[in-house]
């Protein structure tokens, strides 16, 4: 199984829909929940991490069609969380 597999499913899933309501954010998924939606990858994984343990959510650029998704990242500890 891949590392967050099930938080990509839903985005590639419900991607359309999230595009009208998020085109251009960066939305942080959870299981089947958009938990929020940022600017920009800093600010994402910087308000996220203040409740939401790293590692255990998908920051996805919401874009339309596959090319949202043609790289992969990882949560890192090297992000500046100022």
């Amino acid at each position: 199984m891949i590392f967050l597999e099930k938080e990509f499913d839903f985005f590639v899933s419900n991607q359309k829909e999230l595009v009208k309501k998020y085109k251009g954010k960066h939305i942080v998924i959870k299981g089947h929940k958009v938990l929020g939606a940022y600017n920009s990858l800093p600010e994402a994984v910087k308000e996220t991490s203040k409740n939401v343990e790293l590692g255990t959510f998908l920051i996805q650029e919401c874009k339309p069609s596959g090319k949202a998704y043609t790289q992969t990242y990882h949560s890192r500890a090297s992000f500046a969380l100022k």
